[in-house]
């Protein structure tokens, strides 16, 4: 499976998003990375789309680790809603759900944007169904950033996860359908060791797997 993965921003290292999905090379998943959202990137970016089977978003709404002007805009949220109606997958993970509160087409498309966190702090993940992303695994605890979401669209999203911390609980996963194709959202995963969790190795894999098997025409 070809994977498009974008990554980096000041707050978010490639280094971890590398770190934690490397390990599932192993599992038939090839990833290519892009560090550097410029203007002369997003030109290609529709052309891109169309030789992977699922992209993954993995940073916020920065060019890059040392750009912090944001590389979202309204047209990029357009183009990526299309390639998810038109029967693509997209991943989203921590920091992609970070910094475009006001652009009704990336909080559309995904369901929810970051808000904020406390503190780095001890937080459980426990999925709430059965689903093929969560099936076999147990809730589990990390050090980690609490993600609490606005929820864009709360009626068309199906959670199955929660985060819980000292400072309460909030959504952890979902998934919601964009015409022909699927997006997911896992909020953990600031630090490395979260994303080698034994448990979050096994979503993160059942998740790539979902999110890249819907049917065409579905």
């Amino acid at each position: 499976m070809n994977i498009l993965v974008l990554c980096d921003d000041n707050w978010h290292p490639a280094d971890v998003v590398k770190g934690g999905l490397e390990p599932l090379r192993t599992r038939g998943f090839d990833f290519h990375y892009i560090l550097e959202t410029d203007a002369e990137w997003q030109d290609s970016l529709e052309r891109l789309l169309t030789e992977y089977d699922l992209l993954i978003l993995a940073k916020s709404n920065r060019v890059s680790a040392v750009k912090e002007h944001p590389w979202i805009i309204d047209s990029t949220g357009g183009l990526l809603q299309r390639y998810v109606s038109a029967g693509g997958g997209l991943l989203v993970l921590h920091s992609g759900t970070v910094g475009y509160p006001d652009m009704e087409d990336m909080c559309g498309l995904i369901g929810g944007v970051f808000h904020h966190h406390p503190e780095q702090c001890p937080v459980t993940v426990e999925p709430v169904q059965d689903t093929e992303i969560t099936r076999g695994i147990q809730a589990f605890t990390v050090q980690d950033e609490h993600y609490f979401m606005d929820m864009t669209d709360p009626t068309n999203v199906d959670i199955f996860m929660v985060t819980r911390s000292g400072h309460g609980e909030q959504p952890g996963g979902w998934t919601r359908m964009e015409g022909g194709g699927r997006v997911c959202v896992l909020t953990p995963g600031h630090n490395l060791a979260v994303w080698l969790h034994p448990g979050y190795q096994q979503l993160l894999q059942q998740a790539l797997t979902w999110t890249a098997s819907a049917p065409k025409g579905e």
